[in-house]
């Protein structure tokens, strides 16, 4: 890249639309794991779709590739430059419209997902996403990476909640396709080729976004369980019971444990060293009945020693209390030291199968691991990580064996090695041993033909 790009970059950005300040860099080029910081010549800031596109259109001219970033809170890398122009979305941060009765809202890449949130709570309405992160996490990274969160069990993932979408293609060109319709056959359902495509396709810099009533009546249950199978009957029940399942989600007692030594503030919700517990949240339309329907569930499983232990939260600051535990369990193993970190799905019923097959292996590999398992169990999403066994030296441990291990039980039951965190950087090199060639053909014939240059995130993905 030469000095004339980064001069005509300049003239059409404005003084606040870029900057090569390294301090002011710095901190994009950081992400949340720790890994070795990035590197960029130039940090594009644009303001406008129409600056977006006249980035792109300058880079592509020049043969400059674009690492585009939201929030800076992914977990694969895919967000940090190594040498490319690195394009924050953080800019563009405009809701511009709230339209209860399409049940619709349009909001700029930019915009952090808490902001959106409380935009559709203020016209009585809800958008449902909800993740640790959401106080940072921006609506074009959500898109790309097609998040999840706690919610998908009842309302899916962005891919589902997204009705339209704003897209600057390689050359340039803005693809408009904000439409708010629920319905519309009139050939390729084009947006879904940028949702978790992770930059690599063209830049998200508007989207139409789903809106929902807002639930008069929610409850916030803790149980403990003995095991995942457990956990699954309990889902079973809480789930047919209540018809009102928004949230289930697991904790082994090694992230348990390490959250509260490591997390000021935490709090166990039940007493005991349980081997599991349950977070199940509940939303209806009503707040009648509600809690008597999550009472007698919870009572059945406990008299069929389903749970051993329940407790409904009582108030809001005690529903944050049982949130904040598990919300923190990221945080909570972080420092205990080497580890690898695995974004697994498979079908839910064989979320207890996939946990004895992966843990078995990781103890063959790796003596006295320790097994963190927590997260989305209703829909299949477990967080999997394991870490250095106590004492040992972080240079013995055998990531990658490990890593190969886990993924290779996930792939063996029909699952998947990224449920909602992206493919990166850092799993790139694993893709082809579990993706088909078939289906990485497709995927290179679509880079070729809408990035034929190479200008999106040229290190990521595929």
């Amino acid at each position: 890249m030469s000095a004339a790009l980064y001069d005509r970059l300049a003239a059409r950005l404005g003084p606040k639309g870029w900057t090569r300040d390294a301090q002011i860099i710095a901190p994009h080029l950081n992400d949340w794991r720790g890994r070795p910081p990035g590197a960029t010549p130039f940090l594009a800031l644009p303001a406008t779709t129409e600056e977006v596109a006249a980035t792109v259109k300058l880079c592509a001219d020049a043969g400059a590739a674009i690492t585009p970033q939201g929030g800076n809170t992914g977990l694969v890398g895919g967000q940090i430059p190594q040498g490319e122009v690195l394009l924050s979305l953080k800019r563009l941060n405009r809701i511009r419209s709230v339209d209860p009765i399409d049940d619709a809202l349009v909001a700029e890449a930019g915009v952090v997902l808490a902001h959106v949130q409380d935009a559709a709570a203020e016209a009585d309405r809800r958008f449902p996403l909800s993740l640790a992160s959401e106080g940072s996490a921006t609506i074009g990274g959500l898109l790309s990476t097609n998040a999840g969160g706690v919610h998908v069990v009842r309302y899916g993932m962005m891919r589902d909640l997204t009705l339209g979408l704003e897209v600057v293609l390689a050359d340039g060109r803005v693809l408009d396709a904000l439409k708010a319709l629920r319905k519309d056959n009139t050939g390729y359902d084009l947006k879904q080729l940028f949702i978790g495509a992770e930059g690599t396709l063209g830049i998200i810099t508007a989207a139409s976004l789903k809106l929902f009533p807002r639930p008069r009546g929610r409850a916030l249950a803790a149980a403990s369980v003995a095991s995942a199978a457990r956990a699954l009957q309990l889902l079973e029940i809480v789930k047919t019971r209540t018809g009102a399942l928004a949230a289930f989600e697991i904790m082994n007692r090694c992230i348990i444990d390490m959250t509260l030594k490591n997390v000021p503030n935490a709090r166990a919700p039940l007493p005991g060293a349980f081997p599991y517990l349950a977070l199940i949240e509940f939303e209806a339309a009503a707040a009648e009945g509600l809690r008597d329907a999550v009472e007698s569930a919870l009572g059945e499983a406990l008299e069929a020693g389903v749970a051993d232990g329940a407790v409904i939260a009582e108030s809001e600051g005690q529903a944050q209390a049982f949130w904040f535990l598990r919300e923190m369990a990221s945080a909570g193993h972080k420092p205990e030291g080497a580890q690898i970190n695995c974004d697994i799905s498979v079908p839910v019923s064989r979320i207890p199968q996939f946990l004895e097959t992966a843990g078995a292996a990781a103890a063959r590999l790796c003596p006295g691991v320790r097994i963190v398992a927590f997260g989305h169990a209703g829909d299949g999403n477990i967080h999997y990580s394991l870490v250095q066994p106590e004492g040992a030296p972080a240079a013995a441990f055998p990531a990658a064996a490990l890593s190969e291990a886990a993924h290779d039980a996930a792939h063996a039951l029909g699952g998947s090695i990224s449920a909602e965190h992206g493919i990166g950087v850092t799993r790139k090199s694993e893709l082809p041993r579990y993706k088909s060639e078939a289906a990485l053909a497709v995927m290179r014939t679509v880079k070729a033909a809408l990035d034929p240059k190479g200008v999106f995130n040229p290190r990521a993905l595929i």
